[in-house]
């Protein structure tokens, strides 16, 4: 009877190229938590689902980056805040923009949908909060307290209260009724970053730049708990659905704790970098993170992570006594919130006759649709996930099958897991595979020998392609001939000289370089390295320039592109991340400037300096073509190379 194959606590969905720059902001429908939004530096939203690569709907009408994004409940609006302080809000059922809101003098850092009621709160970089009536079109009350930007913003469960974060290290919270603040909070000791709200009961948590994370009780108004020693910023908090415990996207993992008293149930190791946002289904925890113009989703097995009970590992503090645990969630310690029908003293939600009506009642609202656009780019998933209104079933359509766990080793790493090695923290046994029946497979005495791999990387343990056998004398096994140990040394020491040989000759070129780059030209510097012909000096070179953007000058292309495609069809890694970084420096930079000048019609008269721009135009034109065809052909690959070369190919796609 085959054994049962062990899957994964956590993995990775998938990694897509989210936007043709970097991203700035995103989050997840937490009804689903499956859909997912992302803005981007390109103006744009553009809605995924997490497990498909594929772009389901794009929204268009900013003028600036995106720099905050938010789903409502139910997942049928989006409301999107821009650097220069506007607001838009679309339906994404009708594909239409609803709402454009305008008060704010600087960047919209923060956003949130009322729980019930027709209503939007926004924070800004000016230090004001704003409440919108998306009905009416206008700001229905704007709280003022905070001293410095408001990264954070969060309606209570009831739709009573908001509580705001702020980079004055400091949350408060709002009653929305009287329009005034109920109470201030501090303790933080940097910027507070995320906020969240207990699901049941009058209990607010805060995360912070000071890698802390504090309850605060709000009937006391006072601090219930702080837990310490988080292993970076915290930025993304999530409760449990039923309460009883908080979920902290840390630094590559995910922590479990309690807070009364703090304890640290669990702690699961997730590659996920700095993790955005946090969203919960069919027990699995969804994350996202973001970095450039990547956007990678992941997954966490929430059936397989303690939370709560005994504490087998509490990095937080000391034991204390199991005695001390708080009680289930349901028998909660404190008031719990109430859900109203509606919430905030203001009109009630007006049922519209007609959907003209409830989308476009001004001519203002007109102008808006003609700026802003909402373009489906998947047909087949926009109607899986958004329904028509008048449909009997809601949005997004709740899926009940989760997502399906990879197993844990395949059988290669099974057979490597079951010999000796250093001690490591084994989450699961390796399980017994059953090996099924197959072709005969014929069995050598000669292993096959190991193939050398295609990219060298850039950080390793061992050489490529060398052993220590290598470098010894051939000693014949039935004799057992004990080797000396001078004899070893002298076998090893051969190659010593050569390597010495071409360390000095690599320290004298960098030193060449060095003597011309002290003169400020850098021009010279580079054409200096160049004619080194030695790849290695001229990556440790642009290493230098890429840290510096304003650096970069036409003249400098045209002599680097050609280094560069040699970089990029290099086996070690390091070269090829070098080539893509510099690459992508040269194509934000210049390729505008390219394509105008190519593209103007020739001048009046003599220009020499026109002529000169012209003609180093053309050959950095000359050049990109000709890599950009190696960059295609790349583009399909998986990872982190196969990210690099399809970000590329799209910001090369106006060379076609």
């Amino acid at each position: 009877m085959a054994t049962p194959v062990v899957t994964k606590t956590a993995w990775k969905l998938q990694e897509i190229v989210a936007h043709a720059s970097n991203v700035s902001s995103l989050v997840l429908g937490k009804a689903s938590g499956r859909l997912l939004a992302t803005g981007g530096d390109d103006c744009r939203v553009n809605l995924w689902s997490v497990n498909k690569p594929n772009c389901i709907m794009s929204l268009t009408g900013h003028t600036s980056p995106v720099e905050s994004v938010r789903l409502n409940t139910p997942e049928e609006l989006i409301v999107a805040g821009s650097q220069s302080g506007s607001i838009r809000v679309w339906d994404l059922e009708a594909a239409k923009i609803l709402r454009t809101l305008m008060g704010h003098k600087a960047n919209i850092c923060s956003l949130d949908f009322h729980p019930y009621g027709e209503f939007v709160a926004s924070g800004s970089q000016d230090t004001n909060i704003k409440l919108w009536d998306i009905r009416r079109k206008g700001c229905v009350f704007r709280y003022r307290g905070h001293s410095q930007a408001v990264r954070c913003l969060r309606f209570s469960p009831d739709g009573k209260w908001l509580a705001s974060a702020a980079d004055d290290h400091t949350v408060k919270l709002w009653d929305l009724t009287a329009g005034k603040m109920m109470s201030e909070f501090p303790g933080h000791t940097g910027p507070v970053n995320v906020v969240e709200f207990h699901p049941n009961e009058y209990l607010l948590a805060s995360g912070s730049s000071d890698r802390t994370i504090r309850f605060w009780d709000l009937e006391k108004f006072q601090v219930v708990s702080c837990i310490e020693g988080e292993p970076g910023p915290v930025r993304s908090v999530l409760f449990n659905p039923d309460g009883c415990c908080l979920y902290s996207g840390c630094q590559d993992s995910l922590r479990v704790y309690g807070w009364e008293p703090e304890r640290c149930f669990d702690v699961v190791l997730v590659n996920w970098g700095k993790v955005a946002d946090l969203a919960i289904c069919n027990d699995q925890l969804i994350g996202v993170a973001f970095s450039q113009s990547n956007v990678s989703s992941y997954v966490v097995d929430l059936t397989r992570v303690t939370r709560t009970g005994t504490v087998a590992q509490d990095p937080v503090q000391d034991s204390r006594p199991l005695a001390q645990q708080p009680p289930h969630p349901s028998a909660p310690l404190r008031r719990i919130y109430e859900r109203p029908s509606t919430a905030c003293s203001k009109p009630q939600r007006v049922k519209q006759n007609s959907e003209s009506e409830r989308r476009s009642p001004s001519s203002e609202d007109d102008r808006d649709e003609r700026e802003s656009r909402a373009e489906i780019q998947n047909t087949e998933d926009y109607n899986e996930i958004f329904q028509p209104k008048n449909s009997i079933s809601r949005t997004p359509p709740r899926r009940s099958e989760p997502f399906p766990a990879p197993p844990e080793d395949d059988m290669a790493t099974a057979k490597e897991a079951a010999k000796p090695s250093p001690a490591t923290d084994v989450q699961f046994p390796v399980p017994n595979l059953e090996v099924l029946p197959g072709p005969p497979t014929v069995v050598t005495s000669t292993p096959a020998p190991k193939a050398e791999p295609a990219i060298i990387p850039a950080t390793r343990n061992e050489p490529i392609g060398l052993k220590a056998s290598d470098f010894l004398p051939a000693v014949k096994i039935p004799q057992q001939v004990e080797l000396l140990d001078e004899d070893a040394m002298s076998q090893i020491r051969k190659g010593h000289d050569t390597m010495c040989v071409v360390l000095t000759s690599r320290h004298k070129n960098l030193d060449t370089v060095w003597a011309a780059w002290t003169t400020g030209d850098i021009k010279t510097s580079v054409d200096s390295a160049v004619a080194i012909n030695d790849l290695s000096v001229v990556v440790d070179l642009l290493n230098i320039v890429n840290q510096k953007a304003s650096l970069w000058k036409l003249d400098l292309c045209t002599t680097i592109l050609p280094q560069i495609e040699k970089l990029l069809k290099s086996k070690y890694e390091s070269y090829v991340q070098t080539g893509c970084t510099s690459l992508k420096l040269i194509l934000k930079r210049f390729l505008p400037l390219i394509t105008d000048m190519l593209a103007a019609p020739p001048s009046v008269g003599v220009d020499i300096s026109r002529e000169e721009r012209l003609h180093k135009c053309r050959l950095c034109y000359k050049q990109l073509k000709s890599i950009s065809g190696f960059v295609k052909s790349k583009s399909s690959l998986s990872g982190r190379h196969g990210s690099a070369f399809r970000e590329l190919h799209l910001l090369m796609a106006s060379l076609d």
